[in-house]
């Protein structure tokens, strides 16, 4: 198998419900592990609070997408979705919008997806989980 690379998100104790938001946005197969079920099988072993709330997660997408996500750790805290933006670019203008009025969906735009200078459209939103992202349908030639 040949290097790739993935994001990985961290929640503050909603991985599932985010998750499952790119899932019906992005479309896919969702996987995903509790606290519980990886602490040898039995919820007592989790840490308290822990057994339902998500320790790995992972969406694979038809369109090749590959996205990660967990609940922080007890005792961490990663600070939400700033300081980076996950891109999503091509000429399928099709999928593409529809992406974006999925991940729209109870978020905040915040550049409209529309032509730009340089003749691509182009978008950014906070989806409602705080997380960046931004949308590029190339111009076609």
């Amino acid at each position: 198998m040949a290097s790739r690379l993935n994001p990985y998100l961290t929640f503050g104790g909603n991985a599932r419900e985010a998750m499952e938001f790119y899932q019906a946005a992005l479309g896919g197969e969702l996987t995903a592990n509790t606290y519980g079920e990886l602490a040898g099988g039995s919820p007592e072993g989790a840490p308290p609070g822990y057994e339902d709330k998500l320790m790995h997660s992972l969406l694979e997408t038809p369109s090749g997408f590959t996205l990660m996500g967990a609940d922080d750790p007890p005792g961490e805290s990663s600070g939400g979705g700033s300081g980076f933006s996950i891109s999503l670019s091509g000429d399928d203008a099709d999928d593409l919008r529809g992406y974006w009025e999925k991940l729209s969906d109870g978020g905040t735009v915040t550049v409209p997806l529309e032509q730009q200078m340089w003749g691509d459209e182009f978008g950014m939103v906070v989806d409602r989980f705080g997380v960046n992202w931004m949308v590029n349908i190339v111009a076609p030639e």
